[in-house]
């Protein structure tokens, strides 16, 4: 529950909670501050009270005492230890820093509960915004916090039921582009290799590979699509797989830089000649000794866009939120 403000909605206070449950501003305090001996019923009124009015409890209330700074952002990502998204993180930090605020980052792990537990944690700091790489199906659970005036912006995959800024890749356009290269190079079956068609950023790169061969008059044949790739291991085997089959694609297309990973080893310990493009670029792809083609990105303009966009929600720009699409390029290594 909200309340109204002279024309603005405001968060409830602990006055608020003090005034429905009938009792003073110090025993609100005490409640939630889990002090000792107060009375049981005393406990159970503030809760109730405070539950019903949807009242959080401020975490930077000490902050405030303490005269320290409070600005804070936060980022939610969904593992650190990937580069494309400990890159993200560092580029926000770069840019908080820039604005003197300081980043609150966590991982989802793309468990949908964990991230809306996350972002509910966060909001109860009271960030003065949020960088959000989503996970779950349903952000609506956020429409409350957007409209008390904490600005989100979506990062990598849009978000569903709730309207706000988003920076995408042109998902799309580079995988079609990926995959025409290899037809170009006269490659006729190409193996794809994905994480799950529910990931947004696979979905559209589907499209895209299927656009390219349609385009070059091409089949597109699910029995070389292998989904669930969710990490270099399964990469490998998904790569050994296909190569022992009678009639083994001549190429594969890796849908992120940790199936290209996978796949490029499986297919140097085999000493395969089959061709191979991946989305994403990574650390050493250049340093490769067998060719590769890589979609790819300025990551850190990517991500430098996002957390500008943000910042320029929290001091001040209220115009309709927007999409934001940055452009893809192939990068063959060896360099020709």
């Amino acid at each position: 529950m909200t309340h109204a403000h002279g024309d603005r909605l405001r968060r409830p206070t602990m006055v608020d909670v003090a005034q429905r449950a009938g009792v003073s501003l110090k025993t609100v305090s005490r409640v939630i501050n889990k002090s000792p001996h107060v009375q049981q019923d005393l406990i159970d009124r503030v809760l109730e009270s405070a539950a019903a009015l949807g009242f959080r409890r401020n975490h930077n209330a000490s902050t405030l005492r303490s005269g320290l700074p409070t600005a804070t952002i936060g980022l939610l990502i969904e593992e650190i230890a990937n580069p494309f998204y400990s890159t993200i993180a560092d580029v926000a930090a770069e840019v908080a820093r820039h604005h003197e605020t300081l980043l609150i980052t966590a991982s989802s792990e793309e468990d949908p509960a964990r991230e809306q537990q996350l972002l509910r944690d966060l909001c109860a700091r009271r960030v003065d915004g949020l960088l959000v790489v989503p996970t779950g199906a349903d952000h609506a659970f956020l429409r409350p916090e957007v409209e008390l005036g904490v600005p989100v912006v979506f990062l990598d995959r849009p978000a569903t039921g709730l309207l706000a800024d988003t920076v995408l890749l042109d998902n799309r356009g580079g995988a079609r582009d990926g995959v025409a290269g290899l037809v170009a190079a006269g490659h006729r079956r190409i193996a794809v290799l994905l994480d799950s068609l529910s990931v947004y950023t696979m979905h559209e790169r589907v499209l895209g590979a299927q656009e390219a061969l349609a385009a070059a008059g091409l089949a597109w044949d699910p029995s070389l699509v292998r989904q669930d790739v969710r990490d270099p291991a399964a990469a490998g085997r998904a790569v050994a797989e296909l190569l022992d089959r009678a009639d083994p694609p001549t190429a594969f297309f890796a849908l992120n830089n940790r199936i290209t990973v996978g796949a490029l080893q499986e297919l140097w310990r085999r000493r395969s000649d089959a061709g191979l493009a991946g989305f994403d670029d990574f650390e050493l792809s250049h340093l490769m000794p067998r060719p590769l083609t890589v979609v790819a990105y300025d990551l850190r303009a990517y991500a430098r866009t996002a957390a500008e966009l943000l910042f320029g929600r929290i001091g001040g720009d209220h115009s309709a939120p927007r999409t934001v699409i940055l452009p893809t390029r192939l990068v063959q290594h060896p360099s020709p």
